[in-house]
Formats: structure tokens, C-alpha cells, sequence
């Protein structure tokens, strides 16, 4: 029998009505994140887009970011992971103690950070997908159970500094190999190299479309549409090269985006995830190993966690009890505000990253501003809600 995919994009025209609303959706949240830098920009003095506050947005939300794009799989699939901020503190935990502790190198120290992250994922996706237990209980468990070997592990204490190598990680930057006067050339090189990647990227993925008889954008609008991203993409890279360059986290997180990116577009695993979160029932008599495919996502989620846990300690240059509390609120909120459906089966990459720039540009706005962590939190769990709401409105107009 042949592969059921709810994937937005290999199914039939939509309606004209849906056709609108799914429309309003992936470019409502980029609109947005804009409307939301210019008042910020404005209301700050101009602050919020300072090459130096540009970096510190950058290495503040990095790891939210890398995280988004595991949660997404997650949540594509019609699950949840309320454990990954409690596996940011216990991998955190593992590599103060691997490499201040023990003095082991910080390559095979995050190497085996990694594989924990992946048994990690492992044995909650296991108990998931084969034991049938739901993922809001497992994960649940998770958090509290990482959380509590987090503070075994330091023994209640912070455990620190990394050596500066590590620490590079988070807070080095790409080096500046073409020489420059009041700026570095080869940071802004890069990024109109990564502009051009994103244009022949697009470029490929629509004459694929077209060949298929997939319904798309017209040319004028992808025009604008992949002009507007590259353009700001350099614009973007102008900016910080005028201070530091581009940081190496930045280039992590754009080489994980465009691979994700590829996965859930282009490859049949990614399409599969797709019919598992839209309709487990049509995915399993099309052929599909549903629990199997639940556990890798689990997994997958592990790793993104573990290297979020290196990222945030090397950017803390040191481990802490408390290290990830609460981070998993901001990961699913930047999915939920993306465009990710709650209910499975919807769901992209850039809307994730989107939905974390907005939850991002809004802490740092909010912070400059001096307005206080309660009401953040208000602001916050607002904008998730009605994000959540707009997805419910959508699904009952379809």
C-alpha cells in the first residue's frame, strides 16, 4: 500500500480558504518577528539592534534554538519532551566533570556527552514507543529524574571553568582570515556565502515542486520571499562583523538548520514523521514502523539536548545545579508560536527557528527595557496561547 504523508507540502491543493490561512501562518509569524524588532528598536533607542547586543541575542538564545529543532520532530509526531531542560543541567553536569574534574580532553569529554544524550533519548523513546506510555508521563518522569542527578553529580555545587578551547564553543568567533580595517571581511563573506547557499537551496526545492505538480508560491512571491531572507542575512552578518564576526555557535546553528531542513522536505524519514503526527492509524497500514520511527525522534531529541547542554555550559564556562530550569517552557512555546500544531502531523523547521527568534528578540527587548521576570512570564505565556489558539481557529476552518 502506498505511503499516506500529511505533509503540507505533497498533498493536494488546498482549498481557497485554506490555502489562505495555511499562507497566513507561515509568513504571519515572520511579519511578526519584524513588527516585533521595530518596536523593540524603537522603544530601546536603537539598543536592540547594536552589533553588540546583535551577539549577546545570538549566544543567549543558541541553544532554544537547537533544541526547537528537535522538539519539532517531537511534536510533528504527536508527542512532547518536557525533559530537555533537565538534560541540558545533567549533560552540563557530565562534562564539568569529565573535563575539570577528570581532565579528559573536551573532544572525546563532548563526544561522550553526546552518546549519553542519545541513550538518554533512547531509553525515554523505548518506553514511548514500545512500552506505550504516554510522552507527557514519560518525559515528565525525565525532568525530575535528570534534574535530581544533575544535583548528585555536583553535589549541589558549580563545577568550573572550562579550558578557553571549550569556552570557544559558545563564545568564540570564526577567525578573520581577510584582513580588514573597521571590519571583518570574512565574516561578511561568509555570510553572503550562506545568503547564496539559502537562494540555489529554494531555487532547487521549487523547480522540484513544479516538476512534481506541487501546488507553491508564484514566482513574484518567492522572489520576494528568498530576497527578503538573504537580504537579511547579510544584513544580519553586516552588522556583527562590525564587532566580532560571526560567532561559531551562529555557523553550528545554521549548518542544523539547513540540514533539518532537508530532512523534513526532502527525505523519507522526514515525510514519515509527517504521516505518524498526522494519522498513526493511515501511517501503519501504509507500511510504516510507527514505533520505531517514535524512538529515533526521541533520540534525535537526546543529542539536539546534549549539545544544548555543551553550548549553554561552555557559554556559562561552568556547570551549574540549576542550569536548564525552564528551558523546556521556551522550546515548546518557540514550536507552538512557529506554526507547530498541537495535535501532531504540522509543522515546519523555519517557523521553529522563527518562533524562537520571536521568544528570543522578546526576553532581550523585554531586559533592556527592565521590565521584571513576572511579568516576561505573563507576556510570554500570553503570546503562546494565542499562537495555540490562531493553530485551533485554522484546524476548524479547514
Amino acid at each position: 500500500m502506498s505511503e499516506i504523508v500529511s505533509h503540507r507540502q505533497t498533498t493536494a491543493p488546498q482549498k481557497a480558504g485554506g490555502s489562505f490561512l495555511s499562507g497566513l501562518r507561515e509568513y504571519g509569524m515572520i511579519f511578526c518577528l519584524f513588527a516585533i524588532v521595530v518596536f523593540f528598536q524603537f522603544v530601546t533607542d536603537g539598543t536592540l539592534l547594536r552589533p553588540l547586543n546583535l551577539t549577546n541575542l545570538v549566544l543567549q538564545n543558541s541553544y532554544i534554538v537547537v533544541m526547537a529543532l528537535g522538539m519539532l520532530l517531537v511534536i510533528v509526531a504527536g508527542h512532547i519532551d518536557l525533559s530537555v531542560g533537565s538534560i541540558v543541567g545533567f549533560i552540563g553536569a557530565l562534562a564539568a566533570v569529565l573535563m575539570v574534574q577528570f581532565n579528559i580532553h573536551f573532544i572525546p569529554a563532548a563526544l561522550l556527552c553526546l552518546l549519553a544524550g542519545a541513550i538518554i533519548g533512547a531509553i525515554q523513546g523505548y518506553w514511548i514507543a514500545y512500552i506505550r506510555i504516554p510522552s507527557f508521563i514519560v518525559t515528565l518522569a525525565g525532568m525530575l529524574v535528570f534534574r535530581g542527578l544533575s544535583l548528585a553529580v555536583l553535589q549541589g555545587q558549580s563545577v568550573g571553568p572550562f579550558s578557553p578551547t571549550f569556552q570557544k564553543l559558545s563564545s568564540g568567533f570564526i577567525p578573520d582570515i581577510i584582513p580588514g580595517d573597521s571590519i571583518r571581511l570574512t565574516s561578511l563573506f561568509v555570510g553572503v556565502i550562506l545568503a547564496a547557499i539559502l537562494v540555489v537551496l529554494n531555487w532547487r526545492q521549487r523547480m522540484i515542486q513544479v516538476r512534481e505538480g506541487i501546488e507553491g508560491d508564484s514566482i513574484a512571491a518567492f522572489a520576494a520571499k528568498t530576497g527578503l531572507a538573504s537580504a537579511l542575512i547579510v544584513a544580519f552578518s553586516y552588522l556583527l562583523a562590525t564587532y566580532r564576526g560571526l560567532p561559531n555557535v551562529l555557523v553550528i546553528m545554521f549548518a542544523l538548520i539547513m540540514f533539518y531542513r532537508f530532512v523534513t522536505n526532502r527525505t523519507v524519514i522526514g515525510r514519515r514523521i509527517y504521516a505518524l503526527g498526522g494519522n498513526i492509524k493511515a501511517a501503519k497500514l501504509s507500511g510504516i514502523k510507527t514505533e520505531r520511527l517514535t524512538f529515533y525522534t526521541f533520540v534525535n531529541m537526546g543529542v539536539l539536548a546534549a549539545l544544548a547542554g555543551l553550548i549553554f555550559a561552555a557559554r556559562l564556562n561552568t556547570a551549574t545545579p540549576k542550569a536548564g530550569l525552564g528551558f523546556e517552557l521556551d522550546v515548546i512555546a518557540a514550536c507552538f508560536i512557529g506554526g507547530a500544531s498541537a495535535s501532531g502531523g504540522v509543522g515546519r523547521v523555519t517557523g521553529a527557528v522563527v518562533g524562537a527568534l520571536i521568544m528570543g528578540v522578546m526576553n532581550n527587548g523585554m531586559s533592556i527595557l527592565g521590565i521584571g521576570i513576572d511579568y516576561q512570564q505573563v507576556i510570554k505565556g500570553l503570546v503562546l496561547l494565542a499562537a495555540v489558539g490562531f493553530d485551533q481557529y485554522q484546524r476548524r476552518k479547514q
